[in-house]
């Protein structure tokens, strides 16, 4: 009997701690409920601090409408020098860049066929002169005796005509002689006006025909933009637009309007040829003949918002900026997909994506994302 008592009272001293941590734990949560505290199992999820941002209200601005084309430039005094005889070339005076003058010589093709042909002319007239003055005694002969009644008529006819062919004759030889020596010259290729030669794609040694390019003359001076503007916009050229010519960097560097709008439609590329002429007297060293150029057409001028450069970030080749807009009292960032114009300035052309009044963010935009509250500074 004693020795279960002493079991039970054992057991019952072991389990008092564990009902007694029981005890006060649930005394301090009565405890915490009666001072009003919550439980945080209650409590909702917290929404991100609202974050400081610089905004800038986008404005309006007459902007002009414009459109980038790629164009060519051509000289107006540009000649290209072929041959006008066939031959081998046994000599090149001049370099590329070397500045001419006219007539100043720049090629000779070998001559020696040619000045063989125009000695053969030359002996062929000298015979035939010689035909001419016995022609010429003979019919004298002939008159002295049909005076004197010895020859007969028909023997003073026969020596008149024998005298015309010779003559006849000789001034056709004449003729031949001029044109072969003139044939003779363009074995000397000369340069037609003064101004800069270009390349020299030939070389001594090389045959040549009356299709080979020889080289070009460039006079400095004016240059024309050839742009080819797509078939859908041809509607809108009219004469005297206006035409920038832009450098790498998109910066105007000749002003210029269009000369000349062209009546057919290339139909390989369903382009319309539009020529502005340019003026390159300041432009020397940076616009070349034959260069590839960006030219900016000018179709009006029209009001419409801008945006700072650094407001707006791409994306997958997509444009966009954040805009600070109120809800319920407190601002939001949402971000708004753009469709840009050209840039003036510092700043964007909005084509679309934004109204003059928004609140542009342009501070912190990388650290956004849309729906972020956020506090709008000036």
């Amino acid at each position: 009997m004693n020795r279960n008592l002493n079991i039970y009272g054992q057991r019952k001293a072991r389990s008092r701690p564990i009902s007694f941590l029981w005890t006060v734990a649930a005394a301090a949560m009565s405890f915490t409920i009666a001072c009003g505290g919550k439980d945080p199992k209650a409590a909702g999820p917290q929404g991100p601090p609202a974050m400081p941002v610089k905004v800038q209200t986008a404005r309006s601005v007459a902007v002009n409408d414009t459109t980038e084309y790629v164009a060519t430039l051509k000289s107006r005094d540009s000649a290209v020098i072929m041959p006008q005889v066939e031959g081998q070339i046994t000599q090149i005076y001049v370099h590329s860049g070397d500045r001419v003058s006219p007539g100043a010589p720049l090629m000779q093709i070998d001559p020696a066929k040619q000045q063989a042909t125009v000695t053969s002319q030359e002996d062929t007239r000298a015979a035939q002169e010689a035909n001419l003055k016995w022609a010429r005694k003979q019919y004298d002969r002939i008159s002295s005796l049909y005076a004197a009644g010895v020859a007969s008529k028909q023997e003073s006819d026969q020596a008149k005509t024998a005298l015309d062919a010779a003559e006849a004759q000789l001034r056709a030889l004449d003729a031949s002689v001029r044109e072969q020596r003139v044939q003779l010259h363009y074995y000397r290729v000369a340069a037609p006006a003064a101004g800069i030669v270009g390349d020299i794609p030939v070389r001594v040694g090389d045959r040549v025909t009356t299709t080979t390019p020889l080289t070009t003359v460039d006079k400095p001076g004016t240059l024309e933009a050839y742009i080819y503007v797509p078939i859908e916009r041809a509607s809108q050229l009219r004469l005297n637009m206006p035409v920038q010519i832009m450098d790498s960097s998109g910066h105007a560097i000749a002003e210029s309007r269009i000369s000349f709008i062209s009546p057919q439609v290339d139909n390989t590329t369903q382009t319309v040829l539009v020529k502005s002429r340019i003026a390159n007297n300041n432009n020397k060293d940076i616009l070349r003949t034959s260069q590839f150029i960006r030219a900016r057409i000018i179709w009006g001028t029209r009001n419409g918002p801008v945006v700072p450069v650094l407001a707006v970030s791409r994306v997958g080749g997509q444009y966009f900026a954040f805009v600070a807009e109120q809800n319920n009292g407190s601002y939001v960032a949402h971000q708004k997909p753009l469709k840009l114009g050209e840039i003036a300035g510092n700043d964007y052309v909005v084509l679309d994506g934004i109204k003059p009044g928004d609140k542009v963010v342009v501070s912190g935009t990388q650290f956004l994302v849309d729906g972020m509250p956020v506090i709008p500074q000036s």
